[in-house]
């Protein structure tokens, strides 16, 4: 006679075995074992736990989660379930789900130190720094010399701007181990948030030496030293990145490569390198043609800069004249209210602004989403405040790269870009992943009522020499090069008792600066350094100034637009990329494009022209400020025709179903 075996004890011996497999790495004969468990009983608990930890192990994570919810319906403080529900969770990238898997498993055991970091990864995720801090600290007073944990907390601090602090939790990560990439990563860029960029290249030095392969910190180590004016080995840095990036690694950021580099295939291929890495499209579940719009295009700007800051200072005036009978524009604020006029002029240049920067990526889209947008328009791009991760969601049916990042953003899901024939000539449009725009005059946006202060210093409160020649560049340190820096210290030397005078944005530049006049035959004193102070007073300084010399392969941008505005000549050599090209495009609109070069030594060759000839220059002088106020570059009005001109055509082929292509807004009497 044939025994039976019982079910449950068939179920208890499949479940025993899958066990077995699980911690051999045998999960797909783990997973079929468990099935097999749970035909024989399906209200076994070990074998729902083990079907969820082999399909955890699979990256299954979706179908790993209902096993746990399987297992949590039987037994709903079982803490590993909550804990390991709230991983998987995590890498679908539900974090909100997480956090409340999270919380209930720390509900069971308030001490584990697991649940509690990775309910802070959570949180971060969330864009909720200031809880995911608490989380990490009560993960530290159980474990105080946990580097993870410290890391982490360092991240969190620096979602909140809190840099010192995160500085000192990236230091106690490290003095615990000394070589943990993630944190000397980590540790460089509060560094340089903290305009220590000599410091953070110390950082990501130490860094190479251990993981010379880790993704952009040669592009940082790079842009580090560069923001120091501290060139050793920086054509050698360079031509690694460049190859690197050629090959597909994950060499530089974008922001930081177009300080250095001219070669626009290759800042597109670094734009989709790191799209591609941070910020790959997402579902796109939110856009929708068809919603409830109105009779009114609705503009949605997405910004982390809505204060008193360059891209503010060049935009404000656009918003302020946009047609309320044809356009609703909102705003959503990634960053902060810093009291400023500027922050008034904005609030009550928009019909809405909404706070974005406590919102995850995915509550933001919904708000983008519930109102409506026809256009959203990023003023970030790589700079700044960014929330490139909401664009991936695609909450918008046309989305628009616009003004705060002077290049392609390499991502399919950003629609068009706004640009000009300068700046984007037609043989340069394969260089761009999104649809080129060209505006008719200029892609820059200026305010026409920015105030200059009325009390002009002399140049001895300047300390610049009364009767010598001034030769100026406001620009930020970055943009300087050796190459460009060679062409002013002969400047210098052809000039008797000329100067340079240049911004100083950290305590580096100066001293590496000087050293380098000197190793060129230039007196150190020859070069005077210029503090950061209001814009109002910025703009009277530059009437102490003669001549402005613009920086290659990254122009002025902001810089340019003031140094125009407040009258001051600026002559550039036009470059090979969008933001190299920025400043011909500026001086063509303000009509001086004789001030325009075409290569370092024709731009050389014009500086000292200008400085040898005094009536020439003062005849451009008094050109720009005879047609400051009727010139294209600084007609905030017609500008702002132009571009809405741009955003109906957007709109209306996103109405009929047409696909975005590129096109011209016809100029506007």
């Amino acid at each position: 006679m044939l025994v039976t075996a019982p079910r449950r004890w068939l179920a208890a011996r499949h479940t025993k075995q899958a066990q077995r497999h699980l911690d051999a790495g045998g999960y797909e004969e783990a997973l079929r074992l468990c099935d097999r468990a749970l035909k024989q009983q399906p209200s076994s608990i070990t074998a729902h736990l083990g079907r969820g930890l082999a399909l955890r192990a699979l990256q299954r994570h979706a179908e790993a989660v209902v096993s746990f919810d399987a297992v949590l319906a039987l037994e709903p403080t079982h803490f590993d379930v909550l804990y390991k529900r709230g991983n998987s969770l995590v890498a679908l990238g539900r974090p909100g789900d997480a956090l409340r898997s999270y919380d209930a498993a720390i509900a069971v055991r308030p001490d584990h130190i697991d649940a509690l970091y990775n309910r802070g990864l959570a949180l971060q995720s969330l864009n909720r720094a200031q809880e995911a801090i608490e989380s990490y600290d009560k993960a530290l007073r159980l474990s105080p010399h946990d580097p993870e944990a410290l890391n982490n907390r360092g991240n969190a601090c620096l979602q909140m701007r809190r840099h010192a602090e995160a500085l000192s939790s990236y230091e106690k990560a490290l003095r615990l181990s000394p070589n943990m990439p993630d944190a000397l990563f980590n540790k460089s860029v509060a560094l340089l948030e903290l305009k220590l960029p000599a410091k953070a290249a110390a950082s990501l030095h130490q860094l190479l030496e251990v993981a010379p392969d880790y993704p952009f910190a040669k592009g940082k180590l790079l842009h580090a030293r560069m923001l120091a004016c501290d060139w050793t080995d920086i054509d050698r840095l360079l031509l690694s990145v460049s190859e690197d990036l050629r090959l597909d690694k994950p060499a530089a950021d974008p922001f930081g490569l177009q300080g250095a580099s001219d070669d626009p295939g290759l800042q597109r291929r670094c734009a989709q390198i790191y799209t591609n890495t941070y910020h790959p499209a997402a579902c796109a579940v939110y856009a929708s043609a068809d919603g409830q719009r109105g009779t009114r295009i609705r503009i949605g700007y997405v910004s982390g800069e809505f204060r008193q800051q360059a891209t503010s200072v060049l935009a404000v005036q656009l918003m302020e004249h946009h047609d309320r009978s044809r356009f609703e524009v909102v705003a959503f604020d990634n960053g902060w209210d810093d009291g400023s006029l500027m922050r008034r002029r904005l609030a009550a240049a928009f019909d809405e602004m909404v706070s974005i920067s406590h919102l995850s990526d995915h509550e933001a889209a919904a708000a983008i989403a519930a109102r409506g947008i026809d256009i959203l328009v990023d003023l970030n791009g790589f700079f700044g405040l960014a929330r490139q991760g909401v664009f991936a969601l695609r909450p918008s049916p046309v989305q628009v790269n616009y003004l705060g990042f002077p290049g392609t953003l390499g991502a399919t899901y950003m629609d068009y870009i706004v640009a000009d024939r300068h700046v984007i000539p037609p043989e340069h449009e394969q260089f761009y992943v999104e649809r080129v725009v060209c505006l008719p005059d200029c892609y820059q946006p200026n305010d026409s009522r920015r105030a200059i202060s009325n009390e002009t210093p002399t140049r001895a409160e300047l300390q610049l020499p009364e009767s010598r020649f001034v030769f100026c560049c406001f620009n930020n340190n970055y943009k300087i090069t050796p190459a460009i820096f060679d062409v002013w210290m002969r400047l210098l030397r052809s000039i008797d008792g000329s100067v340079l005078w240049l911004l100083q944005d950290n305590p580096a530049v100066a001293q590496n600066l000087r050293r380098e006049a000197e190793r060129r035959g230039v007196e150190a004193s020859r070069l005077v350094f210029a503090p950061r102070m209001t814009l109002e007073a910025h703009l009277a300084r530059h009437g102490a100034a003669d001549l402005f010399l613009d920086t290659l392969p990254s122009n002025a941008h902001t810089t340019a637009s003031d140094a125009l505005w407040a009258g001051l000549p600026l002559l550039t050599c036009r470059g090979g990329s969008f933001t190299g090209r920025v400043a011909s495009s500026l001086l063509h609109a303000a009509g001086l494009p004789e001030l325009v070069t075409h290569d370092l030594p024709h731009y050389e060759a014009l500086a000292l022209a200008l400085a040898r000839d005094p009536q020439r220059l003062l005849a451009s002088r008094e050109r720009l400020v005879a047609n400051r106020d009727t010139c294209a570059l600084f007609d905030s009005e017609r500008y702002c025709r132009h571009l809405e001109a741009a955003y109906a055509t957007m709109h209306a082929r996103a109405r009929r179903g047409e696909p975005h292509q590129g096109f011209s807004v016809d100029r506007i009497a």
